[in-house]
């Protein structure tokens, strides 16, 4: 038996320009609008006994506008960014350009005081590993971008140097299917919709 996870990217709160680290704000009027473009697509994954997402309000806003109602699952948080909550990187680059550079060389390091990357993707694998599985078991989860490129890189035993390859725009979706450390990364056929749509495969 196995599982079926369905992951959402968040829709936009601000331009990608300006995206902050640990971001807490709501969804902007753009990303109100790319949601009700999406809706038709993204409505049949509203079929999943266990619906989820991130507990920041614009996860939360897209799931809701989907009228998926989701839980909210503490797990699938973003990395706490420590002290450069609420940052972009251009902020972080100009004023700490070495502690920077280590967090993007070395997936252990934290220099923020946070999380570190290596920590951030096993959270979000050991979520994975614990859904719950049953035969023909499907899971929604609305997550931030950052949330799913972690999935990705965990579900497919990739290097973790890879999350920084891999490019989440807002409302795409990715399926994974598996079970307790053996995933594969799902990609739809023709005809099946958005459900399965990705970059790359097992």
């Amino acid at each position: 038996m196995q599982v079926r996870v369905s992951l959402i990217a968040a829709a936009r709160s601000g331009s990608l320009l300006a995206e902050r680290f640990d971001d807490d704000r709501p969804l902007d009027q753009s990303g109100w609008h790319e949601v009700q473009l999406a809706a038709p697509a993204l409505l049949p994954l509203g079929v999943a006994e266990l619906r989820y997402c991130s507990p920041t309000p614009r996860s939360r806003a897209t799931g809701d506008a989907l009228g998926f109602a989701p839980l909210a699952q503490p797990a699938l948080r973003d990395c706490d960014m420590g002290r450069w909550r609420g940052l972009t990187l251009g902020d972080v680059t100009a004023s700490e350009p070495a502690a920077v550079d280590a967090w993007l060389r070395d997936p252990r390091s934290a220099p923020h005081g946070g999380e570190s990357l290596l920590a951030f993707i096993s959270r979000i694998g050991g979520w994975l590993d614990t859904r719950p599985v049953g035969d023909g078991s499907r899971i929604l989860a609305v997550a931030e971008p950052s949330v799913v490129r972690a999935a990705l890189v965990y579900a497919l035993k990739a290097p973790p140097s890879t999350y920084w390859n891999i490019d989440v725009r807002p409302l795409s979706t990715v399926t994974l299917t598996g079970h307790g450390g053996r995933w594969n990364l799902r990609i739809a056929a023709e005809g099946e919709g958005a459900a399965a749509i990705g970059s790359g495969g097992p």
